[in-house]
């Protein structure tokens, strides 16, 4: 992922180390300070404790009864009683077994949440790394901008050149100011939505190259190794685990409940005491459960096919969109080395070789293939990106 190939220097190399460190930077203070995931991650916590909710006995019941004698020779009665239900005893490890695997589905439900800010935040490093190599590509425009219109006001107030190229010095120079201006307002965006997902805290991202990395060698060998690991399927995994404790916990429940306890009877000088045993015969109330236990999980089992099939396409597209978007990132690159006419031109310009008006419309082509490179890189970094999201 992320290669792009800015420079074929070693001085090259070296900044990439250092803007890779400055991505890593970034996504950790976002991490620990962000507000979104934060708040996911209480809601996590606490739906890791509902999942725990419920796998318990019933609670034990006490009753104490108080009945007045009538006629009253006979006396007054007091009962009392405490007994305690259970379901058959299997049902209680399927119980547990179930919130274990909710509270892991659940964690993964924040990972895939945690993936998908990390991955938001890294656009928009990306985006910085293009709009600060754009400003930096700029500043230089902007120099040659000023120095051609105070060389032309020069020559106007001697005479050695028209009104018109003078016209022409001067709004090639506010079109470069604007578009200053204009990079200037995106580098202040996307510094501001940097510092929203850091918990408004601001954060510092000057870095104008982007970290050297490679893209996988082959896709299936790739995929094979993270397959495993992916949020979505592990999710889809869990849900069908959870469908089978679902059947075996049906069947538990399909099977006598109990119920015992100590009663104790006084009425009239007399006392009677003793335990209590009961037992539920379950004739009607599970009916048809196991058979809709059985049919979610045959629907998990579905729904992971197509997750497996859904996830396989979509990061395949991304790897060959990637991997052409790096070839033609590093074409344009080399074709730019090779084919730097920026000094030549304004060798020309200055020993009158060439109009001004030439040297605007030659100097265009290599600015807009500079510009075309930088997109292309953003491009490729972003499709790298979100290829390997799941790695973050």
């Amino acid at each position: 992922m992320r290669k792009l190939i800015i420079s074929l220097s070693l001085l090259s190399v070296a900044v990439a180390a250092a803007a890779q460190n400055g991505y890593d930077a970034v996504l950790q203070q976002i991490e620990a300070n962000s507000i979104t995931l934060n708040a996911l991650r209480k809601q996590t916590e606490a739906q890791k404790l509902d999942n725990r909710t419920g796998i318990y006995p019933a609670n034990p019941e006490v009753e104490m009864h108080y009945l007045w004698g009538s006629p009253r020779i006979t006396g007054n009665r007091t009962d009392f009683a405490v007994s305690q239900s259970f379901d058959f005893p299997t049902a209680y490890g399927h119980r547990s077994k179930i919130a274990g695997l909710r509270n892991a589905n659940a964690e993964r439900i924040y990972l895939s949440e945690r993936i998908y800010t990390l991955l938001s935040a890294k656009q928009v490093c990306i985006d910085l790394v293009y709009y600060n190599a754009l400003a930096k590509e700029t500043a230089v425009r902007l120099q040659n901008a000023e120095s051609i219109a105070a060389a032309y006001q020069t020559r106007l107030e001697k005479g050695d050149a028209n009104r018109l190229e003078y016209n022409k010095a001067q709004l090639n120079l506010t079109a470069v100011q604007a578009e200053q201006t204009r990079i200037e307002a995106e580098q202040t965006a996307l510094l501001l939505e940097l510092q929203r997902m850091n918990g408004g805290k601001a954060i510092r991202f000057p870095d104008a190259v982007y970290p050297a990395g490679n893209l996988p060698a082959g896709f299936e060998d790739w995929y094979a190794g993270i397959e495993s690991r992916h949020p979505a399927l592990q999710y889809a995994n869990g849900q069908i685990e959870i469908g089978r404790q679902q059947v075996k916990l049906n069947r538990a429940l399909g099977l006598p409940g109990f119920s015992t306890g100590y009663m104790s009877e006084k009425v009239a000088g007399e006392q009677f005491q003793g335990i209590t045993l009961g037992i539920s015969i379950p004739l009607w109330e599970n009916k048809n459960r196991v058979k809709q236990a059985k049919a979610q999980v045959r629907a998990a089992e579905s729904a992971l096919d197509d997750n497996r099939m859904q996830v396989f396409n979509r990061l395949q597209n991304r790897y060959i969109q990637a991997v052409a978007l790096q070839k033609n990132a590093q074409k344009l690159r080399s074709s730019l080395s090779e084919n730097n006419n920026e000094p030549l031109l304004k060798k020309a310009l200055e020993q009158g070789e060439i109009s001004l008006l030439n040297y605007f419309l030659e100097i265009e082509y290599y600015y807009e293939a500079v510009n075309k490179v930088l997109e292309a890189e953003r491009d490729y970094e972003r499709a790298g990106a979100e290829l390997l999201a799941v790695e973050l």
